[in-house]
């Protein structure tokens, strides 16, 4: 009896197991527009309603803009999810403001608040892009965009989502003038203008985005309040 192996035999491998990898992703983009336009005495907030996930709709009726006072509007764009849930900690954060104060929380101080929030997060951010906008307390116009860990910025117009790369240009070129002989750089827009522009964006958008579309939700934000008006858009 021979023991060991002979040089032509080789010894027996155990069957190995093919791997794949697993990669998951806790961020998705839903879709979906929303830009701000800040007038003297007042601030518009327009946001679409559709939330999809790749060529599925979702929903079409999905809101991204929130009122978080009397004076605020907080527009929310890309992942619906981290969305919610920051406008839920923002508006248990006013409430708590206003019970301790008897008074809404004014602009500027939520628009710290935010900034402040989204920082914290910040090793694992909210998949979020938002626009907060309102009055001051001097009755003026403002907005403020963010990034997804909170660099804040004061701005006249802003747009983010699916969308933004077309709208943006347009919002330069309507509202800040960008690129127009002879235009006045301070001159302010009204209200009726900067309705028809928020709805010339989303309609045009609308023809060559596909993830925004359905309804329209348009804020405008003044002294008096916050005022909401319902419009139709694409279906398909």
């Amino acid at each position: 009896m021979e023991f060991g192996l002979q040089l032509n035999e080789r010894p027996m491998e155990a069957p190995r197991e093919a791997h794949g990898h697993n990669h998951w992703n806790p961020y998705v983009d839903t879709g979906g527009t929303s830009l701000a336009i800040a007038g003297e005495d007042f601030v518009l907030v327009a946001s679409d309603t559709r939330q999809s996930d790749g060529y599925n709709i979702n929903t079409r009726y999905d809101s991204k803009a929130f009122e978080l006072s009397n004076k605020t509007v907080l527009a929310l764009s890309i992942c619906s999810a981290d969305g919610k849930r920051l406008y839920e900690i923002l508006e248990q954060r006013a409430q708590l403001y206003f019970h301790k104060h008897d008074k809404p929380i004014g602009t500027e101080a939520l628009a710290q608040l935010l900034s402040n929030t989204l920082y914290s997060r910040r090793m694992f951010p909210y998949y979020v892009f938002p626009i907060l906008a309102g009055v001051k307390a001097d009755g003026k116009g403002v907005a403020y965009s963010y990034d997804a860990l909170g660099n804040m910025k004061d701005v006249t117009h802003i747009a983010y989502g699916s969308a933004a790369a077309l709208v943006q240009p347009f919002l330069d070129s309507q509202v800040g003038f960008a690129n127009q002989r002879n235009a006045d750089p301070n001159r302010q827009l009204t209200r009726d203008q900067a309705m028809r522009i928020a709805i010339d964006a989303f309609t045009g958008s609308t023809e060559r985005d596909i993830y925004t579309g359905d309804w329209l939700e348009i804020f405008v934000v003044d002294a008096t309040g916050v005022h909401k008006e319902v419009r139709e858009l694409k279906h398909d």
